[in-house]
C-alpha cells in the first residue's frame, strides 16, 4: 500500500487505521509518503520504519533528497500547471474561492486573503 494524502499546513489524514494493518497479511508493506506531516496511517513513525503483525510500514520523510531529479521535475510540473491555471489569456486571474490559490497567496492588494473552509 502506498499512501500520499497531504493537506499543505495540516495534518495528515489517517486512511489506514491500525485494526485494518492487523488484517493485513504477514508480509504486506505499507510505504506512507505522508509521513512528514504525521502519516496517512495510525502506526507510521515519520522518519522511520516499523513491523507491526508482519506488516513493514515505511515512513520517509526525506524523499525529495533521495531523489533529486525527480523531485525537481515533479515541483516544476506543479508549478507550471499552477501558473496556467490562475494565468487566463495572459492576465493574471485570482480566484480566492480556490483553495490552492488562496492557500498560496500571501498578500492581494495589501490584505491578507482569507482561506475558505474546506
Amino acid at each position: 500500500v502506498i499512501t500520499t494524502a497531504a493537506i499543505p499546513g495540516r495534518k495528515s489524514p489517517v486512511l489506514v487505521r491500525a485494526p485494518t494493518v492487523e488484517k493485513m497479511r504477514p508480509g504486506s508493506v505499507i510505504v506512507d509518503l505522508a509521513a512528514e506531516a504525521g502519516g496517512n496511517c495510525e502506526l507510521t513513525q515519520p522518519g522511520g520504519e516499523v513491523e507491526v503483525h508482519g506488516v513493514v510500514i515505511l515512513g520517509p520523510t526525506d524523499l525529495p533528497s533521495r531523489m533529486p531529479y525527480h523531485a525537481s521535475q515533479l515541483m516544476s510540473r506543479n508549478l507550471a500547471r499552477f501558473l496556467l491555471s490562475i494565468i487566463k489569456d495572459g492576465r493574471l486571474e485570482l480566484n480566492f474561492e480556490d483553495q490552492v490559490v488562496a492557500a498560496t497567496c500571501v498578500v492581494h492588494d495589501g490584505q491578507l486573503p482569507s482561506v475558505p473552509a474546506s
